[in-house]
C-alpha cells in the first residue's frame, strides 16, 4: 500500500516514515522544509529513509494545491497521515496569519484532495491544546473544546471541524489524533526538553513557568505516539477522535530534577509566571484510544528522558 506522509521530514513525520517502511511500506513524503527550525536537522531525521526505495520525497508546501493535486494522481496514496502545521502555541501569537495560512488552508487542501482520489483513511494530527483550561481531568475526547488559548490551538480545532465536514460530505473514513507532549530522539530545539537540556549544558538558565510546582504536562514517548497512529491507520473509523498521551502527568519541577539525574548538569532557574497560552495540565485520558485502537503507551518518563540524552549526545557529536 502507498502512503502520504506530510510534514514527512519533522520530529513525528520522520518516525513514521521510518516505522512503515520497515514493514515494507511505499511512503511518498511531502515537506516544505520550512526555517522555523534548521532544515539540515530535518533533512538529517530523513537519512535513512532516503537511502530506502520505498520512499520518495517531494519538497513542497501543502497550500499548494497544484502540487498536492499531482501527488494524488501520480502516487494514488491510499491512506493519508497529515502531520504539515505550523507548531507551537507562543509563536502562533506573533503571526497568527501564518498559523491560519498553513493549519486550517494548507489542511483544506489535502482534505479537499484526499476526498477525490478516494482515499480508505485519513489521519488528521490534533493537538491536546485544542482542550485550553480546563477543570476536568483527565481531559476525554467528549469535552468541550471550544475556548482555545492560542492562535495555534484555534487553527487546530478548525482543521478538525474541516475534517468532520469532508466526512460527513463525501464520507472520507477520518481518525483524528490529538497528541499530548510528544518527547523523544529528533524532538525539535523548540521543545522543553531539548531547550532545556540545551541550556542546561551551556551553562545557561531555563525559564520554568510557576516554579514548575502545580504545573504538569502529560509527556508522550515518540515510539507510543508512532504506535498509536499506525493502529489508527490500520483500523480506519468512520469519524473518530483519539486522545494519545501517556496518562502519567508530570509535575515540571520534577522533570528538571529527573534531566539533572540523567544529564549530570544542574539546571539555573529562572521562575516566571505561567503564560495565558499555557494551561497547569495536560492529561490524556486514553480509554477509547485503547478500546478500539489497542493503544497502550509502555515508556515510561526517566526511561524515554534517557533515551533522549543518548541521542542528544550523539547529535552534539556529529554537530562537532
Amino acid at each position: 500500500m502507498t502512503y502520504l506522509i506530510t510534514g514527512a521530514a519533522g520530529f513525528i513525520g520522520s518516525h513514521l516514515v521510518d516505522r512503515l517502511l520497515a514493514r515494507g511500506e511505499q511512503v511518498i513524503g511531502l515537506d516544505n522544509f520550512t526555517d522555523y527550525y534548521s532544515p539540515h536537522r530535518k533533512r538529517r531525521n530523513l537519512m535513512g529513509a532516503m537511502q530506502q526505495p520505498g520512499f520518495t520525497l517531494i519538497e513542497g508546501d501543502i497550500r499548494d494545491a497544484d502540487t498536492v493535486a499531482m501527488i494524488f494522481a501520480r502516487y494514488r496514496p491510499r491512506f493519508v497521515v497529515h502531520l504539515a502545521a505550523m507548531p507551537g502555541p507562543r509563536p502562533s501569537i506573533a503571526n497568527p496569519q501564518l498559523y491560519e495560512a498553513v493549519n486550517i488552508g494548507g489542511s483544506l487542501v489535502i482534505l479537499d484532495q484526499a476526498w477525490r482520489a478516494g482515499v480508505e483513511n485519513l489521519i488528521l494530527a490534533s493537538t491536546s491544546s485544542v482542550y485550553g483550561k480546563t477543570n476536568r481531568v483527565p481531559f476525554r475526547e467528549d469535552d468541550t473544546t471550544d475556548r482555545p488559548l492560542s492562535p495555534y490551538a484555534a487553527t487546530k480545532k478548525a482543521a478538525e471541524v474541516l475534517a468532520y465536514t469532508f466526512h460527513s460530505l463525501y464520507g472520507v473514513p477520518t481518525s483524528v489524533v490529538r497528541f499530548f507532549t510528544v518527547y523523544g530522539p529528533r524532538g525539535r530545539p523548540d521543545m522543553t526538553p531539548y531547550l532545556f537540556v540545551e541550556r542546561m549544558v551551556r551553562g545557561q538558565p531555563i525559564t520554568l513557568f510557576n516554579g514548575g510546582e502545580k504545573l504538569f504536562r502529560d509527556y508522550t514517548y515518540i515510539d507510543d505516539i508512532i504506535s498509536g497512529v499506525i493502529h489508527a491507520l490500520d483500523r480506519p473509523h468512520a469519524y473518530e477522535i483519539f486522545n494519545l498521551g501517556h496518562s502519567q502527568p508530570v509535575e515540571m519541577c520534577h522533570f528538571v530534577t529527573l534531566l539533572e539525574q540523567i544529564t549530570g548538569y544542574p539546571a539555573r532557574i529562572e521562575i516566571k509566571p505561567l503564560p495565558a497560552t499555557e494551561p497547569p495540565i495536560t492529561y490524556a485520558d486514553t480509554t477509547k484510544a485503547h478500546q478500539l485502537l489497542g493503544f497502550s503507551p509502555t515508556v515510561a518518563i526517566e526511561e524515554g528522558l534517557s533515551r533522549f540524552w543518548e541521542w542528544y549526545c550523539m547529535e552534539c557529536a556529529q554537530d562537532a
